[in-house]
């Protein structure tokens, strides 16, 4: 017992001493946040004066001069100052650095404009606040000191912050030739007696506001986000898509982070990768007069290495989310561009894409509709042969129609389901008809649609592509600007929309053309659904998306109603099917495993449902 109390109160001590000495630290960050406060109100109101009432009289009398922020004495020189501007220039970017925390102040990308014609800007002069905060003897930021420029070229920039206790930080930036690449070598220089060796971390701060750069605010908003990567993981995480705001704090090591605008983004890599951090995202309301899109913020940390000088390398890429480019890093870049999930993602990548790019790069089609016609007539060719038996079948479903009605007839009661169903099967396997015909095609056309759902929106290619009526393919194409925001729908209708939801009414129509639905109200709501209020809602749902994937819809919609025009105007004969169904009156037909199977679920159906009539009898 004596042992465990004096080890207990061993323990204690050494917890006491950890509490004192963090306390003194946090004290000594308040006390210099407060100091650099206090500074800044004084040097804005130089006429205000702190007031102390003492307790002997009520005069009042000024305070003295408030003590210097930092007490390191070239800091507190660094910290005056506005600093200067050093532009960073090549093929592709134009960077512009300030010497006030070294830090980035605007980045231009060239060959792009925003919507309406202006220079692209990924950020603004000054939408952008970046820097790296560690303790000295004292709690400094150094985004808040002027750093000396001691080298500099057209593509190159160094920037040095002294200490008067010896040695220096040094920030390092290059622009790569011809490359949305800027290097950043950030270096402790002779820091040994001026931080101490307690200190295990730094940390960066970094706040960017993202401004506005296509047409319509809810797409754009929609593709916009925040990604994050982990080394080694397969895809990127993300924060608040689809236009909605949010946060992540991380706790494992991180290898970069991307500010992702629908087209462009800026990705900041660290080679050591971030020990942790945080991410926040914040949407700008569509109205704001700036024209701002989003807020992004991330404060990331880094392990503080004892080295004789450490030395931290970083990557800032500035540029276009296109898939080659950002391929060509080879960083998993290319993985925050939305191509979907494993199968979609897989189909987009190595179909869609390559298709893209053959007949854009290799054919040399400059107009972006004609491409989106001429893939969309070759998936079309690919899926033919499997689509050719779900057309053939519902055509075939067109041409039984009236002995399906003689049966609705033969079978009005509801008792009679079961009978009616026995029946219309045994139509079927005689009309040589598949009832599971139309599932297959339906499965595999569904992941390309989704994959063109995901691939229209998020190609920078079609950005600004001028096609028929729309000016722009990636945004949506407006002939009615209400000017008067109407829920769901916007403030403008979309021609190619309206067009799309059209066509999509009309092979409804077709498809159900040959269903009967009797008196059943299930069946004929779904109809209903089909033919009417899926149209209806693709229309509330493309009118504010990409004018590309409308038309695509569009396009798509066209090709398979004259797919099926075809098959049943030279492929599908009404009357030998009848004569079929004549030849084969009373006679048995061979029937497949899964019509075994259905037929057997149907008598115990059938058996359960009497037993459960007994049941309500007694």
């Amino acid at each position: 017992m004596f042992l465990i109390l004096m080890g207990f109160v061993f323990y204690q001590s050494k917890q006491y001493e950890k509490q004192v000495a963090y306390q003194a630290y946090a004290d000594s960050v308040a006390a210099a946040e407060q100091a650099i406060a206090d500074s800044i109100y004084y040097a804005e109101h130089p006429l205000d004066t702190q007031r102390v009432q003492t307790p002997s009289s009520e005069a009042m009398l000024p305070a003295a001069a408030p003590a210097p922020i930092y007490k390191d004495s070239l800091l507190q020189a660094s910290s005056a100052g506005d600093g200067t501007l050093v532009t960073l220039r090549n093929e592709k970017l134009v960077v512009t650095l300030t010497t006030r925390g070294a830090q980035p102040y605007s980045v231009r990308v060239n060959d792009y404009v925003n919507y309406g014609g202006s220079d692209l800007y990924l950020f603004r002069d000054g939408k952008s606040e970046m820097g790296y905060k560690i303790y000295t003897g004292e709690y400094i930021n150094t985004k808040d000191f002027v750093f000396q420029l001691v080298g500099q070229t057209d593509s190159s920039a160094v920037m040095r912050l002294p200490f008067a206790g010896g040695g220096y930080i040094e920030q390092e930036y290059l622009l790569k030739s011809d490359s949305y690449m800027v290097e950043n070598t950030m270096r402790f220089v002779g820091m040994e007696s001026v931080i101490p060796r307690n200190v295990s971390v730094f940390d960066l701060d970094w706040h960017v506001t993202v401004p506005r750069m296509e047409k319509g605010y809810k797409n754009e908003s929609q593709y916009s986000k925040i990604s994050y990567y982990f080394p080694d993981a397969k895809n990127p995480d993300d924060i608040s898509g689809r236009g909605k705001g949010g946060s992540k704090r991380i706790d494992n090591r991180l290898e970069w982070f991307a500010f992702q605008q629908q087209f462009f983004s800026a990705i900041m890599r660290s080679e050591d990768t971030f020990t942790s951090g945080e991410l926040t995202l914040a949407f700008v309301p569509e109205n704001d007069e700036q024209r701002d899109l989003m807020n992004c913020s991330a404060a990331m940390r880094y392990d503080y290495k004892r080295d004789a000088q450490p030395t931290y390398r970083n990557e800032f890429y500035f540029g276009p989310n296109h898939f080659q480019t950002l391929k060509q890093y080879d960083r998993k870049y290319e993985k925050i561009i939305p191509l979907g999930g494993w199968l979609v993602g897989w189909f987009t990548r190595f179909v869609i894409i390559p298709l893209f790019n053959f007949l854009h790069n290799n054919l040399n089609i400059a107009n972006f509709g004609i491409i989106i016609l001429l893939m969309t007539i070759f998936i079309k060719l690919v899926v033919l042969p499997f689509a050719f038996k779900s057309y053939s079948s519902s055509a075939k479903m067109q041409a039984i129609k009236p002995e399906i009605d003689k049966l609705n007839e033969k079978y009005p009661k509801q008792e009679d389901a079961m009978k009616k169903q026995q029946a219309t099967m045994d139509l079927y396997r005689r009309a040589g008809i598949s009832p599971a015909g139309g599932c297959l095609p339906m499965l595999l056309q569904f992941p390309i649609l989704w994959a063109m759902f995901r691939f229209f929106p998020a190609s920078i290619e079609l950005r600004q592509q001028r096609f028929l009526w729309a000016e722009d393919l990636s945004a949506y194409d407006s002939i009615w600007d209400f000017g008067v925001n109407v829920p769901l729908l916007g403030d403008h209708i979309s021609l190619f929309a309206l067009l799309m939801a059209v066509s999509m009414f009309f092979y409804s129509k077709i498809t159900t053309a040959g269903q009967t639905t009797g008196d059943d109200p299930n069946s004929k709501m779904m109809r209903a659904m089909t033919v009417y209020m899926m149209p209806i809602m693709m229309f509330f749902i493309c009118n504010s998306l990409s004018s590309g994937l409308s038309y695509y819809y569009l396009l798509s919609n066209l090709i398979t109603m004259l797919e099926t025009w075809v098959i049943r105007k030279w492929f599908v004969h009404p009357e030998e099917i009848q004569a079929r169904l004549k030849a084969t009156e009373g006679k048995k037909a061979p029937k497949s495993k899964w019509q075994q199977r259905l037929e057997e679920a149907q008598k115990m159906q059938q058996q359960a449902l009497k037993e459960q009539q007994k049941k309500q009898r007694r």
